[in-house]
């Protein structure tokens, strides 16, 4: 691919799918200029990688990929595990506004059970909150689709525990 085609692909790509950039950026970062700063770095590392680009890929798994990879290394790179509560408790009600949570207490402790998960555990929930079926989650993380299964198996038991207590 010839560097206009790259430009070309590369416009034509983020045009079409600038919301699977924002709603990573939205996880990871409540700080509206980190956010922009990871935005700038996913749209980078998006450039960098066009030329490796395979078609037999659909190019929102290929776009998951890689603004979750940037955007796990962000968040481990600037934020402490001190301010985490709030990093994820400012953006959840945009993450679950199909889910009805009965009572505030029992949205903060959805907001506190996630923010103890792992980076990787947190892109699952992102993506299982967008009805991503198990192939398309395993495909973008590099995890097998029976792994993906367990995990999030864990997550809901986790997650049932929680709630029960």
């Amino acid at each position: 691919m010839n560097k206009q085609k790259q430009k070309e692909f590369f416009q034509q790509i983020i045009e079409q799918h600038k919301g699977i950039l924002f709603k990573v950026a939205r996880v990871y970062c409540h700080d509206e200029h980190d956010r922009d700063d990871l935005m700038q770095e996913m749209m980078i590392q998006i450039w960098q990688s066009v030329p490796r680009y395979k078609e037999q890929f659909k190019i929102s798994t290929w776009l998951y990929r890689i603004s979750l990879n940037v955007a796990i290394s962000f968040y481990r790179k600037n934020t402490t595990r001190a301010n985490r509560f709030t990093v994820l408790n400012e953006q959840t009600s945009d993450l679950y506004n199909e889910e009805k949570v009965e009572t505030e207490q029992q949205l903060d402790l959805l907001v506190q059970f996630i923010s103890e998960l792992r980076e990787l555990d947190k892109a699952l929930i992102l993506m299982y909150l967008e009805d991503k079926s198990h192939h398309e989650m395993a495909e973008i993380l590099g995890l097998s689709v029976s792994n993906i299964g367990t995990k999030i198996g864990r997550i809901k038991d986790k997650l049932k525990t929680k709630f029960s207590q």
